[in-house]
């Protein structure tokens, strides 16, 4: 190997000159070759036994996130409506007192009224802290506020799906989705006060389908 600056004549195997001590080059061959070297390429998602694995599992593909289908929370109709008639009924509160008591002042009669509130309040702190999710392989549920509870059932132990709407469910378009499981717990899980549950326990049986072929 010659120098390409002082043209001295070094081993093959130098790595600096001899005489200048600049760094050699490798040989055009040997950097072509190195180019050529294929990269590694590492192995697919679809592996046959990654693929085999998480299905003995019961899940989807190791390493991936479980994709989510749906997110949602009981109604709040009920809640709203509460809202409302806390709202009518402080106000009568507020007229009555100050017609029955008038020596009592008004900044003492307001907050009383406004004690109604608190009611339709915690109804609807309580409906925040439910929520009702489907993944691709299961159904969750999450509850609490401190402590965070999150129940999982498989979707290949569910046995059956079935809506149940009373009258005034039906009227105003929510009503429970009841899923019976086949769980270690076994028991019946309700997904309670939904909207439009029809169209969430059609995705649900969906899902199962596709996890059956």
């Amino acid at each position: 190997m010659f120098c390409r600056k002082c043209g001295k004549e070094n081993p093959d195997d130098a790595v600096y000159c001899q005489k200048c001590g600049i760094l050699l080059e490798m040989e055009e061959e040997t950097r072509v070759a190195g180019r050529n070297v294929p990269e590694y390429v590492p192995p697919r998602a679809g592996n046959p036994m990654t693929e085999a694995s998480a299905a003995a599992s019961g899940g989807g593909v190791a390493g991936e996130p479980e994709a989510k289908l749906f997110s949602i929370r009981p109604t709040l109709i009920f809640v709203k409506i509460g809202y409302a008639a806390a709202v009518i009924g402080a106000i009568l509160m507020v007229a009555i007192l100050t017609i029955v008591a008038p020596v009592i002042p008004w900044w003492v009669v307001v907050p009383i009224g406004l004690l109604l509130l608190l009611i339709p309040g915690f109804y609807h702190l309580k409906q925040k802290l439910v929520r009702y999710n489907l993944t691709d392989t299961t159904v969750e549920i999450d509850s609490g506020l401190i402590s965070r509870n999150t129940r999982n059932i498989p979707l290949r132990r569910i046995q059956d799906v079935t809506v149940s709407a009373t009258v005034w469910q039906r009227l105003l378009g929510f009503g429970d989705v009841i899923i019976d499981n086949a769980s270690d717990d076994g028991g019946r899980i309700v997904l309670k006060n939904i909207n439009s549950p029809r169209h969430y326990a059609d995705m649900l049986l969906r899902q199962m389908r596709l996890l059956d072929k």
